[in-house]
């Protein structure tokens, strides 16, 4: 037994379930390996640990010009600062709340959900997620329920702490429900402590669901990180992924979509900056199991200085799922022959009556386009710029936020150097 986790568990009043899985998670961590992550090597990187604290002391909190209207949790290292939910929500059954709250308030729906999605026994950085997480959030939306307005999420790692930021968030959308979701991982203050982080996000969605869900990733560089965002999604229910990899610090990320149901739709778009002499692997997958299922994976990424960007796209057509339709697309600009990029497209398909392709290309700017907008008066610089942009724009378009489409936009040409 480890004791650790077990006083964790028992200050914060966490029910027997919750309390066993965690035992159970760190006995059979020593039991499993780490995640192979083609062409990228993690076994140094110390993110497989079994390191469970929090936060006591709260740093630097993010501060609004204006604060926005919709639906916003925050959280500082382990402890939550803010939660603000409309009224005609609450009264209408939807819950945004932090993850012991959500034990308290809906805990049937925890238990049946947690884990089913992303097994604690699937690698040795999933037993440590479900074993060690100190914190996370849960979001709740009935049967039927249109949530009109967009629901975010700022969760924010402090570059002076070394507690691991290791959190656990779980979506739980109802059948025929709608909602769009906006996380933005971020390191604030001044980054002198190094941490790993550990976060594994669950998206269920029923039969009927619509579910977009946006995240920019902006981790400091003394942060080392392991993000695994999966959905679980339904007959004739929808996940659409928007994801911003625009971290400092080495990131290995895993987006799945497990696409069950029969009629089940999802579009994952993927955009990645590495710079300096960063490492980032990202696994990017789509699973048809459900008949006439529908999986298209977009990946688009830049590499500067040294910096290492890995993309392995998998489609994988079950037996029986006959119908479906799994595409993919994998691009990497190198603006530095001192970097490396490597783009994987990876197909495995167990069925005959499907319709399945994948494009990959590594490669510089293309100077057919630049020479089209310096012939329309631009110089090379800015030509260039509007070029790196327009090749990651597809997922800026898709934040559900305007003031934080600026914000990603900014982010972009600062990891670029514009």
């Amino acid at each position: 037994m480890n004791q650790d986790i077990l006083n964790f568990s028992q200050m914060h009043a966490e029910p027997a379930w919750l309390s066993d899985l965690r035992q159970k998670a760190a006995l059979e961590f020593e039991n499993l390996e780490l995640p192979n992550i083609e062409r990228v090597k993690i076994n140094r990187w110390g993110l497989d640990h079994l390191t469970i604290s929090e936060n006591e002391e709260i740093g630097s909190v993010p501060t609004f010009t204006e604060i926005p209207n919709h639906p916003l949790l925050v959280q500082v290292g382990s402890q939550t600062v803010m939660e603000q939910m409309t009224k005609t929500l609450a009264e209408q059954g939807v819950i945004f709340t932090d993850f012991n709250s959500a034990l308290t308030e809906i805990p049937e729906l925890v238990e049946e959900n947690f884990g089913s999605v992303v097994p604690f026994n699937e690698s040795r950085l999933t037993a440590a997620n479900a074993a060690t997480f100190n914190s996370g959030l849960v979001l709740y939306v009935p049967d039927g329920m249109e949530v009109l307005e967009p629901i975010e999420s700022i969760l924010m790692q402090e570059g002076s702490s070394e507690v691991p930021f290791n959190k656990r968030i779980l979506l739980i959308v109802g059948k025929n429900a709608k909602v769009d979701y906006l996380e933005r991982l971020e390191t604030s203050g001044e980054q002198t402590a190094k941490a790993t982080a550990n976060l594994v996000v669950e998206v269920i969605a029923k039969a009927g669901a619509q579910v977009k869900f946006a995240a920019i990733d902006r981790l400091g560089k003394n942060v080392t990180a392991s993000v695994i965002r999966r959905g679980l999604i339904g007959d004739n229910a929808t996940v659409d992924w928007s994801v911003g990899v625009m971290n400092d610090g080495n990131v290995v990320a895993d987006f799945d979509s497990d696409l069950k149901g029969n009629g089940s739709h999802s579009q994952i778009k993927v955009v990645g900056i590495s710079t300096g002499h960063q490492t980032q692997g990202i696994d990017t997958r789509v699973t048809n199991f459900g008949l006439n299922s529908v999986g298209h994976i977009l990946q688009n990424g830049v590499i500067l200085d040294k910096g290492t960007l890995t993309f392995n796209a998998i489609g994988h057509i079950i037996k029986g799922a006959k119908n479906a339709d799994a595409q993919q697309s994998s691009h990497v600009l190198m603006l530095s022959d001192k970097g490396r990029g490597d783009a994987n497209p990876i197909l495995l398909i167990d069925e005959n009556e499907v319709t399945a392709g994948h494009a990959a290309s590594v490669g510089q700017v293309d100077e057919e386009d630049l020479f089209y907008l310096q012939s329309r008066g631009l110089d090379e610089e800015t030509a260039k710029r509007l070029v790196i942009r327009g090749f990651l724009g597809s997922v800026v378009s898709e934040i559900p936020v305007k003031s934080v489409q600026a914000e990603f936009i900014e982010t972009i040409e600062r990891k670029l150097g514009m």
